[in-house]
């Protein structure tokens, strides 16, 4: 029999909320799990599972690892490869809730943080389909989480624990490195700062440390390519962004009816004297982001659980006596504001419904790199053209003698065209892409010496000029693709003047 201070029953208090806003989040999503299409980066990380290692030029190894994983128990269809990133998300909603419990919040409180990551769009978005963001996501609000319990009990359980997640963190993205940094910065500003006095979080620092072993010698093995990746696209690929239209793009990624809240929540959280760490944290690595001018706004939204959190509960607070009525209104705001920016995250519409959509609400497509934007926004554009593309390339393959495809190559100018060769082209008769960019230049030539090659893309670093001959054999075509996915060439070259092996650390792509 359990006796009165069994926990089990605070516990189920605690989670009913946040377990049904979690459902709810599982539902919309499978609303959309299978329609468009395989998205760009999903087919890279579906081709970096077959070549498991620990590390990768654009990422660490825990997400690719996940996905392996992942395969091995689903399979390899669209739907299987979805159902990570939709339990992140789910995942995300109550740990967030558990927050709010955390910090002193009720029901109500917990309703009004869940709903705000519910229909955020930025979320919608990144647990739609795999990639490492809705895991990170979920890392940082757990890391979070356990950083307040920390902060109440600082036994060593608790340090390890975290130091055992930011581990986790930082094998999945290099970004909970902000929260190492915010947190640690924070802490020198409370008056809890006595916490570093203590061995254990030296202790988990270094258990974190420890777990990202493997992946630094990686690096070291491979000459740092990360490094030399961010620093390229830092350069050449992101676009700069004002301090004005980074938090104008803070209120579009979160969306606009949750924006008087998570600004609340901030600002409880800095007159807090218990949860104050959490606001500083959120303005530190703000003030990070804000500074580096380059980097895409959304980079912060990992870092919002506290502040939907701490707006919970200035409401709860602020309705316990006479305004009740506000509980409902608050509650009615976010969702009648948030559902009509549903469709802008998650391919609901058909596409042409969704561009009349994005017509009538007064919405354009906006770039965050160097590239035109089409009429779809990039996060939808990147699920079309990839099955297409592989059949036009093997259309122009098909055209060759035996002898010539025995020896043929398909060399490809980015990640998501070769990742769409491979997964798409071995039903089609296509041998291995190979590719400049990023992983892909690590993964070689296959043998290809470049003697016929069919190159998709191409731009003044691609070996094309280098042919004897060199044919326009077709284009791809897809009307909602990416603009320069769209219509880009498809040539037959032969007899390149140097072996392809020669010409290959030339050709390096980090970007």
């Amino acid at each position: 029999m359990r006796g009165p201070t069994d926990p089990l029953p605070r516990l189920r208090s605690i989670l009913a909320v946040p377990l049904c806003f979690a459902l709810l989040k599982l539902v919309l999503q499978a609303l959309a799990i299978a329609n468009y299409g395989w998205f760009r980066d999903e087919l890279y990380y579906f081709a970096c599972s077959e070549h498991l290692a620990f590390g990768y030029v654009d990422h660490p190894p825990l997400s690719i690892a996940l996905l392996w994983l992942e395969r091995a128990l689903l399979g390899d269809s669209l739907i299987a490869l979805r159902v990570l990133p939709a339990l992140c998300g789910a995942g995300t909603i109550v740990v967030t809730g558990m927050l709010v419990a955390r910090f002193g919040g009720g029901k109500f409180a917990q309703a009004i943080a869940c709903l705000c990551l519910l229909l955020a769009p930025v979320y919608l978005v990144i647990d739609h389909y795999f990639s490492m963001n809705s895991i990170d996501t979920f890392l940082w609000a757990l890391a979070m989480l356990l950083a307040a319990r920390v902060l109440e009990d600082a036994r060593a359980r608790n340090w390890i624990a975290l130091g055992v997640v930011i581990g986790l963190g930082l094998l999945n993205k290099a970004s909970m490195l902000w929260f190492v940094g915010g947190f640690g910065l924070a802490l020198l500003f409370d008056t809890r700062r006595r916490l570093l006095l203590s061995p254990w979080p030296w202790i988990a620092a270094a258990l974190a440390l420890l777990m990202l072993v493997p992946h630094v010698l990686w690096q070291v093995r491979n000459d740092w390519p990360t490094l030399e990746f961010m620093r390229n696209a830092t350069q050449s690929k992101m676009v700069h962004t004002s301090f004005g239209a980074f938090w104008g793009q803070q209120v579009l990624a979160l969306g606009p009816a949750s924006a008087p809240f998570w600004i609340l929540g901030l600002f409880w959280l800095l007159v807090s004297r218990s949860w104050r760490v959490f606001g500083v944290l959120f303005l530190a690595v703000a003030a990070l982001l804000v500074a580096s001018g380059s980097s895409r706004p959304n980079y912060l939204t990992v870092a919002y659980a506290p502040l939907f959190a701490g707006a919970g509960i200035a409401l709860e607070r602020f309705t316990s006596t006479r305004r009740a009525w506000l509980r409902p209104a608050a509650l009615a705001w976010l969702a009648l504001l948030g559902l009509p920016i549903v469709p802008l995250g998650l391919p609901l519409l058909a596409p042409q419904q969704l561009i009349a959509y994005q017509q009538a609400l007064g919405v354009r497509p906006r770039a965050q790199e160097h590239t035109a934007e089409g009429p779809l926004p990039q996060h939808l554009a990147d699920m079309f053209g990839w099955q297409e593309l592989a059949a036009r390339v093997a259309r122009v393959y098909a055209t060759l003698s035996p002898e010539e495809r025995a020896k043929c190559g398909i060399y490809c100018s980015n990640y998501g065209e070769a990742a769409a060769i491979d997964r798409f082209g071995p039903a089609l008769g296509l041998p291995k892409a190979i590719s400049a960019h990023n992983n892909y230049w690590l993964w070689g030539t296959h043998g290809c010496t470049g003697e016929v090659l069919i190159l998709v893309g191409g731009s003044a670093d691609d070996p094309h000029a280098d042919f004897e001959t060199v044919t326009l054999a077709d284009r791809t075509q897809s009307e909602y693709a990416m603009p320069y996915e769209n219509g880009a060439p498809i040539f037959l070259c032969r007899k390149l003047n140097m072996p392809l092996a020669e010409r290959w650390p030339a050709l390096r792509a980090y970007r």
